[in-house]
C-alpha cells in the first residue's frame, strides 16, 4: 500500500509541475478492510510490527487529505481482468467498466 501511495504522490507532483491542480484526494482502491482500518488507525498490533514506518507515512498522507482508500469488493476489482484468469462474464463486465472496445469488431 505504501508503494502505491508513493506512486500516487509522484503522479500528483508531475501533474502539479504541468500546471494541473488537484482539488480532491486521490483514490487508492483497496479490497482489504483490515489494511484500510490499519491505515486510518495505526495502533500497534502484534501482526503489524513490520510495517511501522509505512503505516505512519500512509497515515500522514491520509491526515493531509492527499489520498483516501475507498473499499472495493473483490468481485468489482478492475485490475483482476489484467492479472488473473477470470470467467467470460467477469471479463466482459470489466471491459465495459474500463470503456474498452474491440477495434477489430465490424462496425
Amino acid at each position: 500500500m505504501a508503494h502505491g501511495v508513493c506512486e500516487m504522490l509522484w503522479i500528483r507532483n508531475v501533474l502539479k509541475d504541468l500546471g494541473y491542480k488537484l482539488r480532491q484526494p486521490m483514490d487508492l482502491h483497496c479490497d482489504n478492510k483490515a489494511a484500510i482500518e490499519i491505515a486510518h488507525n495505526p495502533v500497534q498490533h502484534d501482526r503489524t510490527k513490520h510495517v511501522e514506518v509505512d503505516r505512519h507515512f500512509i497515515k500522514e498522507n491520509l491526515d493531509r487529505k492527499v489520498i483516501r482508500f475507498p473499499f472495493v469488493n473483490s468481485e468489482e476489482q478492475l485490475a483482476d481482468v489484467l492479472t488473473k484468469g477470470v470467467s467470460r462474464k467477469i471479463f466482459d463486465s470489466s471491459v465495459d467498466k474500463l470503456g474498452m472496445i474491440d477495434i477489430y469488431a465490424p462496425t
